[in-house]
């Protein structure tokens, strides 16, 4: 079967020819540009979630006996440092017509960078070992940084309008089964896993990424605008111009701020419920709960995105936030919760991240095109980046405190984005 055949099949009430916003040589090159892309971010996504830092990173560390301070620098830096250069990286990538080789350079040090950690945890004593998972994943985030502001870049010079939402949404759901199949067989034996078996998912997790560089060498990309490309840093802080000249960009990054509780929240889930108790079988329920929520609901979520990436948005935060202030709700209302029903928070709040960042990711690269296009994604991202490190301090100087009190103003905080999102303006035309 032809790539143009599988194409049609996923787009077959566009008879896989409808290109709003290509020239006819990119229109043509659509279905298998499609399809190779797919696979990739269904082999990156997978690598992300066998490394994830919320679980897998956390449980592992903790396992060997790292201290916590490391621990707690896992997800910090694994978010806001891959947004925050992005300000200075999308200049310097819009320097060049085609950008798809700062996607392939970024992969494979993203894939060498995992399968580093492992090997560190492996050979390292704790501390040491947790230092230097902590080094590896700045260089971690930096590369993901490069290919989060070139694949929407890519997409959007190859996949037309209405069609990058399920793209997205199908990698996610493809890969997210797969973690569920990953997790029943991790967790099927009568003994706990090993720290051996842990390090080999993490290689696993490497190894998916250097296979995805080697088949995204075959992405046929045309030349984009490079407009506006001088120096990196000097471009990159002028383009924060736009939070004062573009008010629509200027809304969606506010929402999107305001929204940030869907990634937060997820690991004050998880220390809610150790709190109570640790085992392999709770930890196999938030792995299972992280991998159904997203693995069920990106490819609807994605659909819906082609219709209204901001209702996408919407629900989502909407979803994200009830579910924090009923978690609120059941710690302070309910003395012995059942400890899976923490689980259960989770699978929700994984579902409505999952629609809150495709949502976000399908509105961005359709409210703007050409060189515009990267510079939304940097700019917003590296904003975005600094305001987790100020919300990530204050929630863990309030958590020192109350646990419950960080998921309820992150539960607000959801509210109050899921509002300013009700007001953002359409862009799927």
């Amino acid at each position: 079967m032809k790539p143009a055949d599988i194409y049609q099949l996923i787009d077959a009430e566009h008879e896989g020819r409808a290109c709003k916003d290509l020239d006819d040589k990119a229109c043509d090159q659509v279905p298998g540009n499609f399809l190779v892309i797919t696979a990739c971010l269904v082999l990156t996504k997978l690598g992300d979630l066998l490394a994830s830092p919320k679980i897998v990173l956390t449980w592992l560390l903790g396992s060997i006996g790292a201290p916590a301070a490391i621990i707690s620098m896992l997800v910090p830096i694994r978010e806001s440092g891959s947004l925050i250069p992005q300000l200075a990286i999308g200049a310097w990538v819009r320097r060049h017509p085609k950008r798809k080789a700062f996607w392939l350079i970024g992969s494979l040090i993203q894939g060498v960078a995992v399968t580093c950690m492992a090997l560190a945890i492996w050979v390292l004593a704790p501390v040491q070992a947790g230092i230097a998972v902590l080094l590896l994943l700045v260089i971690f985030s930096l590369a993901r940084g490069m290919c989060s502001v070139t694949i929407k870049d890519i997409q959007g010079k190859t996949i037309p309008k209405q069609r990058r939402g399920r793209l997205s949404g199908i990698a996610t759901t493809v890969s997210g089964l797969i973690t569920v199949v990953i997790s029943l067989a991790f967790f099927a034996g009568s003994e706990d896993p090993t720290v051996t078996f842990y390090n080999l998912l993490l290689i696993l997790a490497g190894l998916l990424w250097i296979f995805a560089t080697v088949i995204f060498m075959l992405v046929e990309e045309q030349p984009g605008e490079t407009s506006g490309g001088k120096n990196a840093i000097k471009e990159g802080w002028k383009n924060l111009s736009l939070m004062k000249t573009d008010t629509d960009f200027r809304h969606f990054v506010i929402s999107r701020a305001l929204l940030m509780g869907s990634a937060l929240a997820s690991p004050f889930i998880l220390l809610l419920a150790q709190q109570k108790a640790s085992s392999p079988g709770l930890f196999a329920s938030f792995l299972l709960a992280s991998s159904l929520g997203a693995s069920l609901s990106a490819s609807i979520w994605g659909f819906m995105a082609d219709t209204s990436s901001r209702q996408v948005m919407f629900r989502g935060g909407l979803i994200a936030a009830l579910c924090c202030l009923g978690l609120f709700a059941v710690e302070i209302l309910i003395q012995d919760p059942n400890l899976y029903l923490y689980a259960v928070f989770y699978f929700v709040l994984s579902v409505a991240h999952s629609g809150v960042r495709i949502g976000r990711q399908t509105y961005l690269v359709d409210m703007a095109g050409g060189v515009k296009r990267t510079d939304y994604v940097s700019v917003s991202n590296s904003l975005i980046g600094v305001l987790l490190l100020l919300f990530g301090a204050l929630t863990s100087l309030i958590a020192s405190y109350s646990l419950p009190a960080v998921v309820l103003i992150l539960g607000i905080s959801g509210l109050l984005g899921a509002i300013s999102t009700w007001n953002m303006k359409e862009v799927e035309r």
